[in-house]
């Protein structure tokens, strides 16, 4: 059993949905985990025939629930954008992007391809310090709050697993096999380093 607990990144594209609800369900399990997105900006749906709204990274939730309330509460209720903005701010004060961040993490999931391709560019464009290696994950999860719980409850049963085999390099290929037999996924994966 490793001393310490396992440092967790969850990334998807905007840091909103997916990758916000493995982070509550990771710190709720005792994870010292991080949620980024992978975008170059948070997107949100827009109104009935409108294009999607973006914002900058460093938008407060609280600021995007005022806006998008104040654009059409009524449709941003309906589709459940308002109760997720409310649920992360009792998590962090808004989305972070991961190409910002250079702290080092123990294992990274990605909560879809184009973030898991993102992600790994990522890090083998930036210098590498100490050549720790952190293996990449992708759990592909669909952008529904349905899809969202099912992915986070995989992902934390996956980081429960790891937790226990106390190596995570050495276990992860034989996890990710058992969850591909449990789920019906498959799980691409990778090893980077810092």
């Amino acid at each position: 059993m490793p001393s310490s607990p396992l440092r967790v990144a969850v990334v998807c594209m905007s840091n909103v949905n997916r990758s916000m609800e493995a982070h509550r369900v990771l710190r709720k399990n005792g994870f010292h985990v991080r949620s980024f997105g992978a975008g170059s900006h948070v997107r949100l749906p827009g109104g009935p025939r409108k294009p999607p709204v973006l914002y900058d990274f460093s938008t407060p939730c609280k600021k995007m629930h005022g806006d998008l309330s104040s654009k059409d509460q009524k449709h941003y209720q309906r589709n459940g954008v308002l109760r997720i903005l409310r649920r992360n701010e009792r998590i962090k004060p808004g989305p972070e992007r991961f190409q910002e961040c250079p702290d080092p993490f123990d294992l990274i999931f990605t909560c879809g391809q184009r973030a898991y391709n993102r992600v790994v560019a990522d890090l083998c464009a930036r210098d590498q310090e100490t050549w720790q290696p952190v293996p990449v994950v992708n759990v592909d999860i669909d952008d529904t709050l349905e899809a969202a719980s099912l992915g986070a409850s995989i992902i934390c049963e996956l980081c429960q697993g790891l937790q226990q085999a106390g190596d995570t390099q050495s276990r992860l290929a034989e996890l990710l096999q058992a969850a591909e037999e449990k789920t019906g996924r498959s799980f691409l994966h990778t090893v980077c380093f810092y």
